[in-house]
């Protein structure tokens, strides 16, 4: 069975909600992206990997006024697995407080259960070269 419009849509609207919640620092409301045992593997950017909501919102927490000011997300593609998950890669761009900027890829598994679609994987990987190199 291939994704619906309305699935389309909805996971589409997933990915650019992280970024929404993370600047507003609506932290308690990130179970309306990931799953409560989320993995958010930020080991290509020094931070390993965080198990679960809770040290995701504690890593933030931590990193304080080193997080970015804007997250901003585009380029998504979506690649079905199954009728309940779903391979999403993005692009990401995060603005920081003194102005510079950074370029990563999302990876995601998003997952379909009983509060609709949510993240279960996130792989973060910093764009350090051009042309992929």
């Amino acid at each position: 069975m291939a994704l619906t419009p309305d699935d389309r849509t909805a996971i589409t609207d997933l990915i650019s909600l992280h970024g929404q919640l993370t600047d507003d620092g609506e932290l308690d409301r990130m179970h309306e992206v990931f799953t409560e045992d989320v993995v958010y593997d930020v080991s290509d950017v020094g931070f390993g990997e965080l198990h679960g909501l809770a040290a995701f919102r504690d890593a933030a927490e931590r990193l304080g006024d080193g997080n970015p000011v804007g997250h901003h997300v585009t380029n998504v593609v979506l690649s079905e697995v199954d009728d309940d998950e779903v391979h999403v890669r993005s692009k990401a761009i995060a603005v920081h407080a003194d102005g510079s900027a950074g370029s990563a890829v999302y990876r995601d598994v998003v997952k379909r259960g009983p509060h609709g679609w949510r993240i279960t994987r996130r792989t973060i990987l910093a764009r350090r070269k051009p042309l992929g190199r």
